[in-house]
C-alpha cells in the first residue's frame, strides 16, 4: 500500500517513513498538494481542515497530514500548535528564557495524524510523549525542539538519544504507528 503524505519537512517525513515501513506500508512525499494550515489551538481542527482541503471530491489516493506540537505545563500548554512558529521565532534559546528559574519543567510532545482517501473521509490518529524540558540543549540529531525535550524515563534529550530510539517513543512515532495498526485491520 503506498501513501501520500503532504509535507514538506523532510525529518518529518523520514520519521513516518520508518514507522510506517514496519507494516509494509509505502510513504512517499506529495509534492501536488499544499498543507493549508487554519490558525486553532486544537490540533485535531487544524489536521481536519487540511485534510477537508486536500481530499474536497473524488480521490484515488490515500493521504496523510500530521501536526504536533510541544506543551509546557508551566507556561499553560504553550507553544502547543504554534510550536512551528515559535521555534523559528524565538528559537530554543526563547522557550529556555521562559522556563529559567521555574521548576515544574513538565511537558508533552502531541501529535495529531489524519488520513483520507477514496475509502476514507478523515481519519485520526493521535501520539503523545511526556516529558520534561532540558536546562540546556544537548544533542545533535533530530530537529525542533528536540534538543530540549527529555522523555520520561530517560536522561537525555530527543537529539541525544537519536532517530531509532525517538521512533520507538516519540509523539510521531505512536501516531503514525496507530495509522499503520488501523490501515492493517481496515483497508
Amino acid at each position: 500500500m503506498r501513501i501520500f503524505f503532504v509535507t514538506s519537512n523532510e525529518a518529518k517525513f523520514r520519521e513516518a517513513s520508518l514507522v510506517l515501513k514496519e507494516f509494509g506500508i509505502n510513504l512517499s512525499i506529495d509534492t501536488n498538494h499544499r498543507k493549508v494550515e487554519i490558525q486553532s489551538d486544537n490540533l485535531e481542527d487544524i489536521v481536519s481542515n487540511a485534510l477537508r482541503g486536500i481530499c474536497n471530491g473524488e480521490v484515488s489516493d490515500y493521504f496523510v497530514v500530521e501536526d504536533d506540537g510541544l506543551f509546557i505545563n508551566k507556561l499553560n500548554g504553550f507553544p502547543g500548535p504554534y510550536s512551528s512558529y515559535v521555534y523559528k521565532t524565538i528559537g530554543l534559546a526563547g522557550i529556555l528564557k521562559l522556563m529559567s528559574g521555574v521548576d515544574d519543567r513538565t511537558a508533552y510532545f502531541k501529535s495529531v495524524v489524519g488520513l483520507c482517501g477514496p475509502k476514507v473521509d478523515i481519519k485520526l490518529f493521535t501520539g503523545v510523549v511526556y516529558g520534561r524540558i532540558a536546562v540546556e540543549p544537548r544533542g545533535t540529531e533530530g530537529f525542533g525542539f528536540d534538543p530540549i525535550f527529555i522523555p520520561d524515563g530517560y536522561d537525555m534529550t530527543f537529539a541525544e538519544l537519536g532517530i531509532d530510539v525517538k521512533n520507538r517513543l516519540s509523539h510521531r512515532a505512536r501516531a503514525f504507528r496507530a495509522l499503520g495498526n488501523w490501515l492493517l485491520s481496515n483497508l
